[in-house]
């Protein structure tokens, strides 16, 4: 078999797809369950034995013996509880799975985040099957284990995890584009959005990770000082990979490819051993499991080649940190709506979409940038390499001038020459990369899709998706809304509109437009002076998690979400707690493990240096030695100034850690950080404690 037919072969070996599912379930289950899958039809409960005794069959074939149900809890993390296909039945071994073992769970939710929507004391919780994301095997050194996706919700019935709003935010915007396409003359199809989520991170040599506890307790770097070489040349960037890190890749994709999850691109980023990975596009909810699988997978492969994949946002200053770019778009009966098309309908289609993200994003950019808070990426946003806090859309020029056009209508006149009449003038012609790439915003048009690229690299891709979804789906509501009341709805099929139904959506978007243009930006987000145009512009600015995280507590979200089905208030509140909570606890650990680090290894190195360098200077001194004696003296000053302040530093980080304030602390973990800094370019590096920039950050 040559290599090409045995890596087609292998492509989701270990996924129960369409050959497993033709292979182990009747004719008429399969077609059922694919229809549940691929059209988002209702699951029918009564092939749920047979579906649950096939996947026990190819599970143990391909070598598990045990299952879990594999969820997303609020940790941001993955989570299962194993259980083997054994059972004794008259005192005999069987290997069983039963129907009610596939659909439903019961693992102890009492010690996974709730944001009060349960005591702690109260432990049930439920996991159950999600059929539109297909079961696959996950394989460690010595076995393997039959995983199920499900969603995970307390006893009440309440959302525990991030999987489920996301499955209700696609079920919200498929129903607001079934009204708004029925307005068109479509017929009434499956909405499916898509997504590729590109993965950038970094690796560390396992021997220096182990020697830093920062790194095991915080994923990033509290302390150190900044390596002579860092990106400054730029010549990492798309650079030859290292032996090492490419049979690393090599490895990764192996994996990835027998999980079915299509990985496409992989290359160094800019920073010294930074790298990405990014998949080709699948369906958005089966898009946020792979990715987490993908997180795993890097993981996991590192520590074969003695390494650590770091997955923290900023694991080193000075140099750029790490997102995860999420490539969003939606298809409607298989036709792309972000695509501009070849014909009047279809632009008409078009520009109806793409003014519903702009008003979408503007109206919601708060909870948009909510969706990306954490304590990582505050380390990120804003940062250089990074789009800014302030949530803006790129459209690319030639966009910018065809809704400008649209925008002024009527008979005025742009610069393009021609006002835009919806349904009579054709766009020009805009092919899939019209304009150039703009890196620094956080939400820009790219050809046929939008790219979000302010969520980090360890967040979950479900949270910001399910966010997009819904507001988008409340433009798309409102639009279709306006047009009903113009009296318009399905009086034509597509491309056969009345003059009366375009004149009626033009004046609707105009009318969005001017309201909502405010978001547009297709200049420098890197840039002071955007900072002071966004102000002036009335854009939100939430620079950091507390801030941002304001939005979930807002009343008017809450009603939001409640409204389309995605989240009650409670279940919002529960989130604006959980990850409030979560960035207080990262910040207290960080604080602590930085005055441990700072105490325990830095403190006793440089006060060795400081006696060493005294016991020199009174050697040199006893024999009336004068070379040296001014530079060791001022060694010997500026070491001691050092400890004084290091001193000093911990003590003040250690009050704000016992006050509790986590502002203050972040403030003193800084100001540690600077002082140890310093002192590391005055300390031996013989004696330092801790491997330094220059050695981590160049990976070979």
């Amino acid at each position: 078999m040559t290599e090409e037919a045995r890596k087609a072969t292998d492509f989701g070996a270990d996924v129960f797809g369409d050959e497993a599912v033709s292979t182990y379930l009747s004719k008429d289950t399969a077609r059922k369950l694919q229809a549940t899958i691929r059209e988002g039809k209702p699951l029918d409960p009564s092939i749920a034995g047979e579906v649950a005794h096939g996947i026990r069959h190819w599970a143990m074939d391909r070598g598990a013996t045990h299952y879990t149900h594999w969820f997303l809890p609020m940790t941001g993390s993955t989570a299962e509880k194993h259980d083997s296909f054994l059972e004794i039945k008259d005192g005999e071994p069987i290997m069983q799975f039963s129907g009610k073992n596939l659909i439903v769970g019961e693992p102890d939710a009492s010690s996974f985040p709730s944001g009060g929507i349960r005591s702690t004391f109260e432990a049930r919780g439920y996991t159950a099957w999600d059929p539109t994301s297909p079961a696959f095997i996950k394989r460690h050194s010595n076995g393997a284990t039959l995983c199920i996706p499900t969603a995970f919700c307390a006893y009440t019935g309440e959302s525990l995890d991030k999987k489920t709003p996301l499955l209700r935010s696609m079920q919200a915007l498929d129903k607001s584009l079934k009204r708004l396409m029925k307005l068109f003359g479509r017929e009434e199809a499956h909405t499916a959005c898509t997504l590729g989520a590109e993965q950038e991170y970094f690796l560390v040599d396992r021997e220096y990770w182990k020697r830093r506890p920062d790194l095991v307790l915080t994923g990033r770097t509290l302390f150190g000082a900044a390596s002579a070489k860092g990106q400054q040349l730029e010549d990492h960037y798309f650079g030859t990979v290292p032996d090492r890190v490419l049979s690393f890749m090599n490895d990764v994709e192996r994996e990835l490819w027998k999980l079915g999850i299509p990985a496409k691109t992989r290359h160094n980023e800019v920073a010294p051993a930074q790298f990405e990975l990014a998949p080709q596009f699948e369906e958005l909810n089966l898009a946020c499991d792979h990715n987490m699988l993908v997180m795993d997978t890097l993981r996991n492969v590192a520590e074969k080649y003695g390494m650590k994949c770091l997955l923290h946002e900023k694991p080193y200053a000075g140099v750029n940190g790490s997102g995860k770019h999420n490539n969003w778009s939606v298809a409607y009966g298989g036709r792309n709506l972000l695509d501009p098309g070849s014909n009047p309908d279809e632009n008409a289609l078009f520009l109806t979409m793409l003014c519903a993200v702009i008003e979408a994003v503007d109206k919601h950019a708060d909870i948009l940038r909510a969706s990306v808070a954490g304590a990582g990426n505050d380390h990120r946003l804003g940062a250089n390499e990074a789009p800014p806090a302030v949530i803006s859309i790129y459209v690319g020029d030639q966009l910018a001038e065809v809704l400008d056009r649209l925008e002024k209508g009527g008979g005025a006149k742009s610069k393009g020459g021609g006002a835009m009449q919806i349904g009579v003038d054709t766009l020009p012609a805009i092919p899939k990369d019209a304009t150039d790439r703009n890196r620094t915003s956080p939400f820009a048009f790219t050809g046929n899709k939008f790219e979000f690229r302010a969520p980090g690299s360890s967040v979950c891709c479900s949270g910001p998706m399910a966010v997009l979804n819904t507001i988008v789906a409340e433009a798309v509501d409102r639009i279709a809304g306006e047009l009903e009341e113009a009296g318009v709805a399905g009086r034509a099929k597509p491309g056969e509109h009345t003059p009366a139904f375009h004149s009626a959506l033009q004046k609707i978007l105009q009318s969005s437009l001017k309201e909502h243009k405010r978001v547009v930006f297709n200049g420098n987000g890197y840039e002071a002076e955007w900072m002071e145009e966004a102000a002036r512009r009335g854009l939100p600015n939430a620079p950091d998690t507390p801030s941002a995280l304001e939005a979930f507590a807002n009343p008017e979200n809450a009603a939001l979400f409640e409204r389309y089905g995605v989240m009650t208030a409670r279940e919002l509140q529960s989130r604006h707690e959980i990850l409030l909570e979560d960035y207080s606890k990262k910040i207290r650990i960080e604080g602590a493990c930085a005055r441990d680090i700072a105490a325990e290894l830095v403190f006793p190195a440089v006060k060795a240096e400081f006696l060493e360098t005294a016991q020199a200077l009174a050697a040199a001194g006893s024999v009336e030695v004068s070379s040296g004696i001014s530079a060791l003296r001022a060694d010997l000053v500026l070491l001691g100034k050092g400890m004084d302040a290091l001193k000093e530093n911990i003590d003040h980080l250690n009050d704000a850690l016992s006050a509790g304030d986590t502002d203050v602390i972040v403030s003193e973990t800084l100001s540690l950080r600077t002082t140890v800094d310093s002192l590391e370019r005055l300390v031996s590096a013989s004696r330092w404690p801790l491997p330094k920039y220059r050695d981590m950050l160049f990976l070979y």
